[in-house]
Parts: C-alpha cells; structure tokens; sequence
C-alpha cells in the first residue's frame, strides 16, 4: 500500500478568526496540540502510509509555515506551498493548487486545522484504488468527491449532508423510502477529489466548495463514508485548551 502514490493537499490559508488572539502571531495550522503542531500531525500521518508527496496552500502569516516544515527533505518528503495573497477559500485554493498537486486523477485533500492523530489513512487509500479502478478512458469519472463524515460534535448539531448506502446526499427527502432514516453527519474536512471538480473554476479566485459539492450531490456522484474514531475541529481557544489536557 505505501508504494500508491496519492497527491496530498493540506489546506493551511484560513485567518483563524475565532481562535484570536493566539492566530494573531501564528498561523492556526501550527498552533500545538499534545506537543505537536496540528501541521506536523497531519505530516506524521501521511509520511507512516508513505504518502509523500505533500502540497500546504497559505495566505496568513504562510511564511511561518514554511519556515517550521522547509521543503521536507529532512524526512524523506516533498513539501510544496501554494502561496494565496489573499485566502481563496476552500475550492479556490484547491484550484490554485492543482498545478502542484499534478493529480491525474484524485488526491486527498486534509483541513489543516483538525486533529485526527489515529485516522486510518490506509482506508482512504484503498478508496482512493477503488475509485482509481472504476475509471474509463473514455467517460468523466463516476465519482467527483469521496468524504469522511463524522457524528455531529456539540458545536455543530445540525451536521452537512446525509449519509445512506455510501451515497452523500443533502436532501432527506428524496432519499427517504419510509424504511431506513438516513444520519445526517458532519464533514471532517478530510476527502478524496477528482481534479475535475475544479476545471471550471479560474485559477486564484475566490470559491467556495459546498457549491460544487451540492451540484455533485445532485448528480448522485459524491460518496462518503462514516468514521467513528478521535476527531476534533479546533476551532476555539477553548477547545484547543481541551485537547491538551486530554489523552488520545
């Protein structure tokens, strides 16, 4: 499983609002959690499945980020930066990526500001495989995007799409048969594209991803899967303090 290669994006951009004043000076993704930076957890993940080929998009503060990670020669890597004058939000700077990335098909794409330290990265490589072998030469891809989706955390209640029979959805009804009520669930931030999904979208623009997901959904053309294991968006000060006085 090492020997696939999977180009991988770690989205690194966002300002960090809500976790002022500590993104004042540093950019959220190397705010440490348990010793470490989020940044060099998401590293350490992606380097064990030998995944090494490794992209980081940055607006805020970047610099700082490629200071702390270099060009990942030190350990065995190859760390690129998509650097943003201005965040392009999530689609806009997958786009902007995308020359980097050099996808010839999917790449996996991680939110820079969630810890996941035990995420089973070898599963999104045997999707990635599958979705790899569903491919013909000569119609689009079946699949746009595959999402791992999470239980609803306490800040979030309401979820983001529906899940049933590894489809993503995000209307009930449509896909309601009175037998089974699907679970709506919560995007971790952590999913498999196709490059595709962002042809239409210029390069350096601002864009946003629910839209292309929502069209995608529409078309039944989004998978998903459900995790159960230690996941965390850290999106507070608080919550930040939480996690370094917890155990994973």
């Amino acid at each position: 499983m090492s020997a696939f290669k999977l180009p991988c994006l770690i989205l690194a951009a966002g300002r960090g609002e809500r976790m002022r004043p500590l993104t004042d000076t540093l950019p959220k993704p190397l705010l440490t959690v348990q010793g470490k930076s989020l940044l060099d957890w998401h590293i350490q993940t992606l380097k064990e499945l030998g995944l090494n080929k490794i992209v980081i998009n940055h607006a805020w503060l970047g610099e700082k980020i490629v200071s702390h990670l270099g060009d990942g020669n030190n350990q065995g890597l190859s760390i690129q930066y998509s650097k943003e004058a201005i965040a392009l939000e999530t689609a806009g700077g997958i786009r902007t990526a995308l020359p980097l990335l050099n996808a010839e098909d999917y790449f996996l794409v991680m939110n820079g500001d969630v810890f996941c330290p035990h995420f089973p990265m070898d599963r999104i490589l045997r999707k990635a495989l599958e979705l790899r072998s569903e491919l013909s030469a000569n119609s689009p891809p079946k699949t746009l995007a595959h999402l791992v989706l999470v239980p609803n955390p306490n800040h979030h209640p309401n979820g983001d799409f529906y899940l049933k029979t590894n489809l993503v959805f995000n209307d009930l009804e449509e896909h309601a048969d009175g037998i089974e009520t699907p679970e709506k669930l919560t995007f971790s931030g952590i999913g498999l594209y196709h490059w595709t999904l962002f042809k239409d979208i210029p390069p350096n623009t601002v864009a946003k991803l629910a839209p292309l997901l929502i069209k995608a959904i529409s078309e039944n053309r989004v998978s998903g899967e459900k995790y159960l294991g230690s996941w965390h968006d850290v999106g507070s000060p608080e919550r930040l303090k939480q996690l370094n006085r917890i155990d994973e």
